[in-house]
């Protein structure tokens, strides 16, 4: 098993105010295909990161209706994966993979 195959189901982290609150409870956010599941995004992080993961919470959501050039268009829906690490199990989003 290649290792490559585990970076199509981590597209990136997502670095907000909200999910850096999350490290304080060992907690991670990526961005995910939608096609992705949970087993999936679960080995992928192991394995990239060479962490333990206890869970993955996902959640996808809706692209809003926004108006571009004066014409109604949709944006893309997006997944998110929350990882929770294992007591003592940290990633460093801010230095890349």
């Amino acid at each position: 098993m290649g290792g490559d195959r585990f970076y199509r189901f981590i597209l990136a982290p997502v670095i907000t105010e909200k999910a850096t609150l999350l490290s304080e409870h060992n907690q991670v956010s990526f961005r995910v295909p939608l096609d992705a599941r949970k087993p999936d995004i679960k080995a992928a992080v192991e394995e990239i990161f060479k962490v333990k993961v206890t869970a993955v919470n996902t959640l996808t959501t809706k692209g809003k209706t926004k108006l571009f050039r004066g014409r109604p268009g949709k944006r893309a829906d997006t997944k998110k994966a929350i990882v929770t690490l294992a007591e003592g199990q940290s990633i460093d989003v801010t230095t890349g993979i």
